[in-house]
């Protein structure tokens, strides 16, 4: 051999070596029941020609084999040129069912693909939807909708999509994975919230309003006129007086406010309690928002979150779906800091969610006006339904 022929069979090897490295990655087979006993029977017709030397066994072999082969040609053909999309919606709940939309297009000229199955790849493993496709036609594609459900909080990221088929014969279950990663964010779960027996909650907030522009009838602030604003808001004595023309912006009428501060320490064996914490902060920001609250988040030592609105509550839900539960060591600090964003703009009531009971926090926390936690939250709600006093 010579040896300017070297770098060439070292091409070809990395070229078959990559190609089998995709092979095994993006194509699998498994062996049906009625495979595993069509080979058994193959084998015994094998055995049988070679013991006896009778041209009809050699035959039958022949045709075993053949169709062995051509189940295994014409399942690659239902799995191969395949391209799919999914879509899926904005944001999930925990423990919510969603409908998930998969566009699945046939790029085959000539060859439709038939039964097949389609699995979900999530963290590597094939999660069945019941997502089936009896046939595409070649040069088509297809919608299929189908319910998802997440038991998890925090980041679900999708691999791709595994398309399955038995066709022809059903001898063998031909894989083909088609990566396309995609992830949302599941938020935490919400749940439904009683009638709050605490009526001081909403007397305290309307002591202790957030003066903000919003609709009314109060004058809250006059400022010159921009273009886009609305005309019919204009302040005429103050543009007669000034010469310019000025506009006239409102005060809210309902202008409450509530401060959600949640622990994030809590012991590794609280972990479902912290879970819990976080599904009791969502439903009661959700609540609040919904009751004209303006409600203020903070987590643990996290950057503090603004929202006014129920329009705004996806802007709870990020921050709550990612937070993460620290242990017990790392408590002073965080409690330090909790207690310096409390201090620092204390307005409004202040709810404290505490996953777990820490002596330190009536004394840490003085401000703090109600404490829930997931083992007693009960007890600040009474009766049915929801929503907050009127």
């Amino acid at each position: 051999m010579a040896l300017g022929d070297r770098p060439s069979l070292s091409r070809l090897f990395h070229t078959l070596q990559n190609f089998f490295r995709w092979l095994s990655r993006n194509r699998a087979i498994r062996m049906t029941t009625e495979g595993t006993r069509f080979l058994l029977l193959t084998l015994a017709v094998g055995i049988a020609a070679v013991n006896t030397g009778n041209n009809l066994f050699y035959l039958l072999l022949a045709m075993m084999l053949s169709l062995i082969v051509l189940s295994g040609l014409l399942s690659e053909q239902c799995v191969r040129r395949l391209e799919f999309h999914r879509h899926i919606p904005e944001y999930l709940f925990a423990n919510e069912p969603a409908n998930v939309t998969l566009w699945i297009a046939n790029r085959k000229s000539r060859i439709p693909s038939v039964s097949l199955r389609l699995l979900d790849v999530v963290a590597g493993q094939d999660l069945d939807r019941g997502v089936h496709l009896s046939h595409l036609a070649p040069r088509s594609s297809t919608l299929i909708s189908y319910s998802l459900l997440v038991r998890q909080r925090g980041r679900y990221r999708f691999d791709g999509v595994r398309a399955v088929t038995p066709f022809p014969f059903g001898l063998f279950h031909k894989k083909a994975f088609y990566p396309f990663e995609a992830g949302i964010i599941v938020c935490p779960e919400i749940i439904p919230l009683p009638n709050l027996r605490l009526h001081e909650l909403n007397i305290t907030g309307q002591n202790q309003a957030l003066v903000r522009r919003g609709p009314g009838s109060s004058l809250y602030n006059l400022r010159e006129f921009r273009p886009g604003d609305d005309s019919r808001a204009i302040h005429w004595m103050t543009t007669a007086r000034t010469s310019k023309l000025m506009l006239k912006e409102t005060e809210a009428e309902d202008q409450r406010g509530v401060t959600l501060a949640v622990s994030t320490v809590a012991p590794v064996e609280q972990d479902g309690v912290f879970e819990r914490a976080l599904s009791i902060t969502a439903s009661l920001a959700d609540l609040l928002l919904k009751s004209g609250y303006h409600v203020r988040l903070l987590l643990g030592d996290q950057q503090e979150v603004l929202a006014s609105g129920p329009e705004q509550f996806l802007q709870l839900l990020s921050p709550l779906a990612l937070c993460q539960r620290h242990p017990e060591t790392a408590s002073p600090s965080i409690r330090e800091a909790m207690a310096q964003a409390l201090a620092e703009s204390h307005e409004g009531l202040t709810i404290l969610i505490s996953p777990w009971t820490d002596p330190a926090q009536p004394t840490t926390f003085p401000a703090v006006d109600h404490v829930i936690s997931p083992q007693s939250y009960e007890d600040l709600f009474d009766g049915v339904g929801s929503g907050l006093p009127a």
